[in-house]
């Protein structure tokens, strides 16, 4: 626990490659041994697929071994005892789909906290800043549909105050209110929260068709979750913030890539447009064809690397998205680490971003409605 102190206590992206492999390597093997000894199917997955017992010590971080993110949805995945389990987090899924289900225990979250609170306070500052939240508080009455849109909007409230929740429960934005919480804070800046579909949908959306424009120009806005939606109509990242600034005047807009599954290891994008992986956490690419690892700038299966998990079997993990790892401790943005981008889900993969599970469900909704 003191290495994890010290190392929250840095900046996240102090690290260059080889000073990162040699902090995570050891991690990543313990916590791979931790598990197989504490959780049983994980430890037959890792008899089957893997010769476990004569690791010693991982040379690289493409040995370490991984399975797909849908494990989780397959049965009861932990490492420690039902008592010791604080809280359990599922993933955003449609009604049709089966959720993953996460069990943490009081240090494991407390790592995700922490590595969270390093993150974005580097991107916004240790200040905690006046806060719109581009959701409804009614997320928070289901307790069934409290899942990673509930945990998310919960996590990154930490770093807002006087929050102000700027849809209704009916998703309808409050624009008389939303204006009088932008008059009330017009002289600071204002940190704003939302997922992705959701923000074009309810907020730049109303204010086209509405023909409103907003003041938010000293704004910080975070948002993530889910670009199925967006790219089947063509909207891409770009087309994203300037249709943003040109209704509301924001400049500053952070998308990041995160899932359920690492919590705490999310992943922000920079000024240039890339995602950056932190001290704690790393991205591989991985060959579809016979998933050997892709040098960097060729496009394949992410898998994601995070030295948090320490309750479940989540420290490496073969996801369902494309990426490309554009380059290492080289970014004009001055961080150090790998950088990269994502072109989006593989196309047989289920939809599961918080914005697009939610997109989904209400097209549900309203189909079963015109029956």
């Amino acid at each position: 626990m003191d290495f994890y102190k010290n190392i929250f206590e840095a900046s996240p992206y102090s690290l260059n490659r080889i000073d990162k492999e040699q902090f995570i390597l050891p991690l990543l093997h313990h916590l791979t041994l931790l598990h197989y000894e504490q959780c049983k199917p994980y430890s037959r997955l890792l008899d089957s697929l893997y010769d476990i017992h004569h690791t010693q010590n991982f040379a690289s971080l493409s040995e370490v071994p991984y399975f797909p993110v849908q494990l989780f949805k397959t049965g009861k995945m932990q490492s420690v005892r039902d008592e010791e389990v604080v809280k359990t987090l599922t993933s955003s899924a449609t009604t049709s789909q089966q959720v993953s289900k996460i069990a943490l225990d009081k240090e494991t979250s407390m790592l995700q906290t922490k590595a969270l609170v390093s993150i974005i306070t580097s991107f916004i500052g240790p200040k905690r800043l006046p806060m719109i939240i581009l959701d409804s508080k009614s997320i928070f009455k289901d307790r069934a549909k409290f899942s990673a849109r509930g945990a998310g909007i919960l996590g990154f409230s930490n770093f807002g105050r006087d929050h102000f929740y700027a849809l209704d429960e009916n998703m309808d934005l409050d624009l008389a209110g939303l204006k009088s919480y932008i008059e009330k804070y017009s002289d600071q800046t204002i940190f704003i929260f939302g997922f992705t579909f959701m923000i074009w949908q309810y907020f730049y959306q109303v204010l086209k068709s509405s023909d409103e424009y907003l003041l938010l120009n000293n704004a910080i806005l975070l948002h993530g979750g889910g670009w199925k939606k967006l790219q089947e109509n063509a909207v891409t990242n770009t087309v994203f913030k300037d249709a943003l600034s040109d209704r509301s005047g924001i400049q500053k807009v952070y998308n990041y890539y995160g899932m359920v599954e690492q919590t705490g290891s999310i992943f922000m994008e920079c000024d240039h447009g890339f995602f950056h992986a932190p001290n704690f956490s790393d991205i591989l690419i991985r060959d579809y064809r016979d998933w050997s690892c892709l040098p960097d700038k060729e496009s394949g299966v992410l898998q994601t690397l995070s030295v948090l998990p320490k309750s479940y079997p989540g420290h490496s993990l073969l996801t369902e998205d494309l990426g490309t790892i554009q380059g290492v401790d080289s970014c004009c943005c001055g961080r150090k680490g790998t950088y990269f981008s994502i072109e989006g889900r593989i196309p047989t993969a289920e939809i599961r971003g918080c914005s697009d599970t939610h997109a989904q469900d209400a097209l549900i909704s309203n189909q079963v409605k015109l029956i």
